[in-house]
């Protein structure tokens, strides 16, 4: 039986998922390949790559977001694994920007392509940019990253900037005794760009009984900052959100402290994921999902019809806790986190 989802405001359609939540944001992977191998992320040797045969075209990518813009959504992020390593991202950013009705396209990046790509991206109509960076320092962020380039991201973030990308959301995950000791010194480097640095918590996706000795909570990384510099609350102009943000005293800058551990934010959160290989997720630490696959080869009411049924399973929230025992695994490079 069809669940009826939608409701008219105007022109435009709303879609709510089974608690009210307004669902209109839409991260989607475009591929699960990266050219980093972050540790909280995936393993040194990688995870087993998707045959490029289970990988979507980029065609049928475009008919997902053309849909699931129909029925409500306002905002999609192109994901990966790193989306800047699948070749033709700029013509498809460009796609996916002329759907009618799409408010914001943005993309989140490790930078190490971006000094290469940004203006292209640009001129092709994303938005905005994130960009992951968990240290300042060239030697940590290599380790964290195994072998990536600092100075690399740091031209992608100036080329960015030069191409007119608005300030971007610079990522990064606080891991106890690896980079926390540098939380003070990226909110300097927020003060000093004009940009918003977003510190989040370490999560347990790697399966790991000892993850618990990585992680700094929210609070404790807002108590380090309040520390060293005077924060001023940023009222958000939307409340799903997932960031509590201040402004850095005597600058344009911010920070954000994501806390999906300690301080979940599932009651307000507004998204669904498709993973490159197209499974459609309600939730990233859930085990739902939905493999659009064989309803690609249908008409789009069967598809629209999908992706509702998927946004009403959403659970009410994820079951990740300061007390887990052991972390959860989630191919994180798989499912665009």
């Amino acid at each position: 039986m069809a669940v009826h989802l939608l409701s008219s405001t105007g022109s435009a359609m709303t879609l709510h998922d089974s608690f009210g939540r307004r669902i209109k944001y839409l991260r989607l992977s475009v591929t699960d390949r990266c050219n980093l191998r972050c540790q909280y992320c995936m393993p040194a040797e990688g995870v087993p790559k998707l045959r490029h045969e289970d990988v979507l075209s980029y065609e049928n990518l475009c008919r997902i977001a053309r849909e699931s813009v129909a029925l409500g959504i306002e905002k999609i992020r192109i994901t990966g694994g790193e989306p800047l390593v699948r070749k033709g991202i700029v013509a498809f950013a460009n796609r996916l920007a002329s759907i009618a009705c799409l408010r914001e396209l943005v993309l989140t990046t490790n930078g190490i392509l971006l000094r290469e790509l940004a203006a292209s991206l640009r001129r092709a109509g994303v938005n905005r940019l994130n960009v992951s960076l968990d240290s300042l320092k060239p030697e940590v962020f290599a380790n964290v990253s195994r072998g990536g380039d600092l100075t690399r991201v740091l031209d992608g973030l100036d080329a960015a900037k030069e191409a007119g990308f608005p300030a971007p959301k610079i990522n990064v995950v606080v891991m106890r005794g690896v980079n926390d000791s540098e939380i003070v010194d990226f909110a300097a480097f927020a003060a000093a760009r004009a940009c918003t640095v977003r510190f989040i918590e370490y999560m347990p996706t790697r399966g790991a009984q000892d993850w618990r000795n990585l992680a700094v909570t929210g609070l404790e990384i807002l108590s380090r900052l309040r520390d060293a510099y005077t924060l001023t609350p940023v009222k958000d102009e939307s409340s799903s959100q997932p960031a509590r943000n201040f402004r850095v005293e005597g600058s344009d800058g911010t920070v954000g402290v994501i806390s999906p551990v300690s301080q979940h934010f599932c009651g307000t959160c507004d998204r669904i994921r498709v993973t490159a290989s197209g499974i459609a997720k309600p939730c990233l630490f859930g085990n739902g999902g939905v493999d659009l696959k064989p309803h690609l080869a249908s008409g789009d009411n069967e598809l629209r019809e999908v992706l509702r049924q998927l946004v009403w399973s959403k659970p009410d929230r994820h079951r990740l806790s300061t007390n887990a025992s052991e972390g959860a695994w989630v191919a994180m490079s798989q499912i665009g986190g």
